[in-house]
């Protein structure tokens, strides 16, 4: 259940040491304001880097999962031009404190493409995020490729990304995570069926977001 934390030790090491060492001394002080305080603050980190096991509710071969947890803020046509280079269904969740912060593979596929871009860390709730630090990660499917951008927000100090171009990802896989606030991009084809809506709650690895039209190509 607490696996995130693992990836994120390294950002969060000091101040869980921190925080630990305050509650023990605030408790031996009998100084007890100080030792609830930290001890609440360490405990909401280890639930921030909560890592559920998920399960789809079907194995069907056509269904597309969310890639993280979250509310739809938008769907639209795009252009994306960094690898697609054509238009996509772009589907955006705003990631709040309270989420999950691991991402999952929407899809089986391999790893085709990654791109990571530093830069600003504007809010990620707002429409326009495209300078903000993100990292795009393209899979390969059978069905044609698929894309999940990881956005960092106003809080969000690091990106984390697991896998190597040429991996292969099972469906609903853990691949990467973001820290303190974020959001993510599901980047589709334009022939998807889209099964969700704007301010939907959905959850990495277990909502079905959108259906394949066809079968696979030859």
């Amino acid at each position: 259940m607490l696996t995130g934390i693992k990836p994120a030790w390294r950002e969060v090491r000091s101040l869980v040491l921190g925080l630990g060492t305050a509650s023990l001394l605030a408790l031996s002080r009998r100084q007890m304001k100080i030792f609830l305080l930290s001890t609440g603050v360490l405990s909401w980190i280890f639930y921030f880097f909560r890592d559920p096991n998920r399960e789809p509710p079907s194995t069907s071969e056509e269904w597309i999962l969310a890639p993280a947890d979250g509310k739809i803020t938008d769907i639209e046509l795009i252009h994306e031009g960094e690898y697609f280079r054509s238009s996509v269904r772009r589907i955006s969740l705003f990631l709040s404190l309270f989420d999950v912060h691991v991402q999952r593979a929407p899809y089986q596929g391999a790893v085709k493409f990654l791109q990571y871009q530093p830069g600003e860390f504007a809010p990620a709730f707002l429409s326009d995020t495209h300078q903000n630090e993100c990292n795009l990660v393209v899979l390969s499917t059978p069905y044609g490729a698929i894309g999940v951008k990881q956005i960092a927000g106003i809080l969000a100090r690091r990106i984390v990304c697991w896998p190597e171009v040429g991996d292969e990802l099972k469906r609903g896989e853990r691949f990467g995570l973001i820290k303190f606030g974020s959001r993510v991009d599901l980047l589709l084809p334009v022939n998807v069926e889209v099964l969700v809506s704007v301010g939907d709650q959905i959850y990495g690895g277990q909502t079905i977001v959108a259906r394949w039209p066809e079968r696979p190509r030859e």
